[in-house]
């Protein structure tokens, strides 16, 4: 129905933003990456989806109609309602996601708050089949075993997965082998 949204940003909200366009102003329920980044006045261009229940009208946007599409494919996991997949998309990243998906660690998802053991292992199966791999997923390649302890760390430290992600890509090519020692060069990232 409302495939994409274009305007100015009225107002930034708890868990939404407030787009007007045209004159009119719609709340519009966005990943919190998004959200935070936003401010009032920005021109934003949003891939919509639109939610019709009994009850309301609620749309949900994204900056790309790669999230847009994930997050379609979330809500065909049963369980898996627009609440819990725009938190997936407000945790993770969508490289982050197809990592968890193809290299089989459901760890990752569970880490999402919302979606427990069984969810997770849902919607690792569910995305497997629709996902597909993509060139980006390649060259990142699937997180080895030390930075999957380094990510587990750091996340125990109360880190999101998503500033453990980026502090792990962070390192640099020679970085030492030894966890520990990776996991202390991680953590200078967040200084």
């Amino acid at each position: 129905m409302i495939a994409t949204l274009r305007g100015e940003i009225a107002q930034v909200e708890e868990n939404a933003l407030v787009l007007e366009v045209g004159g009119v102003g719609l709340r519009v329920f966005v990943p919190n990456p998004l959200r935070t980044r936003m401010k009032a006045g920005d021109a934003l261009q949003l891939y919509t989806h639109l939610v019709v229940r009994e009850d309301a009208l609620t749309l949900y946007g994204f900056e790309s109609q790669a999230e847009r599409e994930l997050f379609n494919t979330l809500l065909g996991v049963d369980g898996v309602g627009p609440k819990a997949a725009l938190s997936v998309l407000s945790t993770l990243t969508l490289d982050a996601v197809q990592r968890a998906v193809f290299a089989d660690e459901t760890e990752i998802l569970n880490r999402v708050p919302g979606i427990g053991k069984k969810t997770a292992q849902k919607m690792a199966i569910h995305l497997k089949d629709k996902l597909k791999p993509t060139d980006a997923l390649a060259a990142v390649g699937a997180m080895t075993d030390r930075d999957s302890e380094v990510l587990a760390a750091l996340t125990a430290l109360g880190y999101s997965v998503v500033e453990a992600q980026a502090a792990i890509q962070a390192l640099p090519r020679d970085a030492p082998e030894d966890t520990e020692e990776r996991l202390r060069m991680a953590l200078q990232y967040f200084q």
